[in-house]
Order: C-alpha cells, then structure tokens, then sequence
C-alpha cells in the first residue's frame, strides 16, 4: 500500500521510499519521511491533492504524487 491509498484519520508506518521518489527523494528525506516512522492522515483536498499528514509532531502537505511513491504499512491499532 501507498500513502497516497490511505483514508482520513488512517495510520501508517512508513517502510520504504519507491525508486519512483528519486526526483525528489532528498526532499522527502529532509522533511523526516523515514522508514519506521508513524504518519496518519489529517485531511484530504476535495479533488484529493494535495493531502495533509502529521507525523513526529508536526504537519505537512504533499501532492498525490509524492505520496503514491511511499510505502507504507496500515496500523490496525493505535
């Protein structure tokens, strides 16, 4: 599953970056999107881009396509 196929309110561990992230992989890796760490989804836009995660303490928003490139894993409890 990708962050992009996450629903409101979801939470997810990150697993790896796609090699699809290569253009902007520093990017992502600078704003703390790291394997193991916990992102959920705080809100989505109405056409579904951009969407806002929080993760370590802090929100941020990324376009669909930045998200469809990140691996993650549903957490089933909180």
């Amino acid at each position: 599953m990708t962050l992009d196929q996450l629903s409101f309110g979801q939470m997810a561990v990150i697993r790896a970056l796609k090699p699809e992230a290569k253009p902007f992989r520093r990017k992502l890796l600078a704003m703390g999107i790291t394997p193991g760490c916990r992102v959920s989804v705080v809100r989505v836009a109405p056409l579904g881009d951009p969407m806002q995660i929080e993760m370590r303490g802090f929100q941020l928003c990324l376009r669909k396509s930045e998200a469809a490139t990140i691996d993650v894993e549903v957490c089933h409890h909180e």
